[in-house]
């Protein structure tokens, strides 16, 4: 039988003896470890010096893509779309091919269609050439602003919104354009006279004077066709109010935004008259959304800014967007009638207009739409 001395140190050997073990198979395991990763490492650089680094995905033979250029953008961000896009291999190879034509500077903005496995070169004379599709189509609807014209011609053309905004000025175009001369001096806006339309600037250097002379040229067309001396006659003899072309455009624009059906334009706009008639506020709320660029808050109906038809009498300073054919004949010819409210219905699938007589006739009006509303759950 052991002494308890004697079996303390053989215990304590094998203590010392496990440990070593464990020690043993740390470093056994980390030398594996190591020789694995150099050995994958290794594999990995053998496929990649005889086969090439993995393959980018290129558009098949024939296959279609879309990419479009905006002005301003570099060789550089050029090369990424087409890379990204599967329609070259190499950026390397365009930069090349880019300095061999001598294109750097030359690139047009705009929408391209190119097909895989279309060449480098070819690709590259394309681009300089200008767009060769119909995608530089641009589709203006009724009721925008010059500013949101400007981000529709920067997503659809490719000019950046703040180009146009610097090249949307009135005394850019007065001397062009004889119906400019009607704004009033210390405006320098084009806002009202980018006419709503779709044009189309296939094969076309596409500058931002390009696109705002095509719009102001339409004006100029259609607009021309109206009688802008019968209206302000028209006007003058039934509500004894006294305006110029370009306070009816600026009545258009607010029957524009506030109208929500071309039946009810002429009713919207008889209420306005009316009311300039009476020498009261319009009222408004489209007029200060034209500032603030969104749905109005009671609060900002109290904001002083002559765009506050609840706080200053009469018409805008400028117009508030480019309005429709239908919002320029409303203000023209506006139906006749004794209503000096309205208020829009919303319902589900339409929206309408109520329009009253009196204020007691307008908060009944209100107040029983509310009612009939079904009960939010």
């Amino acid at each position: 039988m052991q002494s308890f001395k004697s079996a303390r140190q053989a215990a304590t050997k094998s203590s010392v003896a496990s440990v070593d073990a464990k020690v043993q198979l740390i470093r056994t395991l980390i030398i594996l470890t190591i020789a694995l990763t150099v050995i994958v490492g290794a594999g990995f650089s053998i496929k990649h010096f005889f086969f090439g680094a993995p393959a980018h995905t290129q558009l098949a033979q024939g296959q279609k893509a879309t990419i479009t250029i905006k002005a301003g953008a570099s060789a550089k961000n050029v090369a990424k779309q087409l890379y990204d896009t599967g329609l070259i291999d190499s950026t390397k190879n365009f930069f090349a091919e880019l300095e061999n034509q001598k294109a750097q500077s030359s690139i047009k903005p705009g929408t391209y269609e190119f097909a895989g496995g279309t060449p480098i070169a070819d690709i590259i004379r394309q681009l300089v050439q200008g767009p060769n599709t119909n995608n530089n189509k641009l589709t203006v609807p009724e009721g925008l602003t010059v500013e949101k014209t400007a981000a529709l011609v920067e997503k659809t053309l490719g000019i950046p919104q703040k180009d146009f905004l610097a090249q949307a000025k009135l005394s850019n175009y007065a001397g062009d354009f004889a119906f400019l001369k009607d704004v009033p001096s210390g405006t320098d806006s084009l806002e009202g006279f980018l006419c709503p339309k779709t044009y189309d600037f296939s094969d076309k250097k596409v500058t931002a004077d390009l696109v705002i002379r095509a719009m102001l040229s339409q004006y100029q067309k259609e607009y021309s066709e109206l009688n802008f001396d019968a209206a302000r006659a028209h006007i003058q003899k039934t509500y004894g109010v006294t305006l110029t072309n370009y306070q009816l455009l600026t009545m258009a624009s607010i029957i524009e935004r506030e109208a929500v059906t071309d039946e009810d334009r002429p009713l919207v706009a008889s209420v306005f008259y009316n009311r300039l008639k009476k020498d009261m506020f319009l009222q408004s709320d489209a007029t200060m959304s034209y500032v603030v660029k969104r749905e109005v808050t009671p609060a900002d109906l109290k904001k002083d800014s002559p765009y506050n038809t609840y706080l200053h009498k009469g018409l805008t300073p400028t117009p508030t967007c480019a309005p429709s054919i239908a919002s320029l004949k409303a203000a023209f010819n506006p139906a006749s009638t004794d209503y000096y409210y309205f208020f829009i219905i919303e319902k589900k699938g339409y929206s309408k207009h109520a329009f009253s007589k009196t204020l007691e006739e307008h908060k009944q009006a209100i107040a029983e739409a509310k009612a009939a509303q079904p009960a939010q759950r």
